[in-house]
């Protein structure tokens, strides 16, 4: 599977959590042999829990599905840019790479407000933007006009932040 093929499973993880009236965010963690290990998707109204984000849960289930907290083969594959929270989650878990699609220009830890892996850590996570970027940025623009009845959001239009 490539990278695209990744990021689509993402992207079908964000349309099931946009179904249920959810931020649409999706994420999947690839063991180093190329399988899918965790998956997740928001829940935080569902839920009624801060800590309902797609990443968190997509490492909850690694771990489960791979016995352990260490995620040090893995890469992370997610359609928003990480919040800070959950960039603390990537670090801790020592996943070495993370794919993300659109940039959070309020909450991103990636670059967008900070970058939390730019960071003295002990751990050191290569960051990259995309692939899908395009499909991710639509797709959180769609909750926003549809969803909240917002005709302009913080995603921008075509794309463009």
């Amino acid at each position: 599977m490539t990278h695209e093929d990744y990021m689509d499973r993402a992207l079908a993880l964000a349309r099931e959590a946009l179904d249920t009236g959810e931020v649409p965010v999706g994420c999947v963690i690839v063991w180093e042999d190329g399988r899918i290990v965790g998956e997740g998707r928001n829940r935080r109204e569902e839920d009624g829990d801060a800590l309902g984000h797609a990443e968190l849960a997509a490492i909850r289930q690694a771990c489960g599905t791979l016995g352990g907290w260490r995620l040090h083969r893995a890469r992370l594959y997610v359609t928003l840019e990480p919040c800070p929270m959950c960039a603390g989650a990537i670090l801790n878990a020592r996943i070495p790479e993370v794919h993300y699609g659109a940039k959070d220009p309020q909450m991103g830890a990636c670059g967008s407000v900070l970058n939390l892996f730019e960071e003295d850590f002990g751990h050191k996570v290569r960051l990259f933007r995309g692939p899908r970027q395009e499909e991710c940025g639509a797709l959180l623009r769609e909750f926003f006009t549809k969803v909240r009845g917002k005709k302009e959001t913080i995603f921008g239009q075509n794309g463009k932040i």
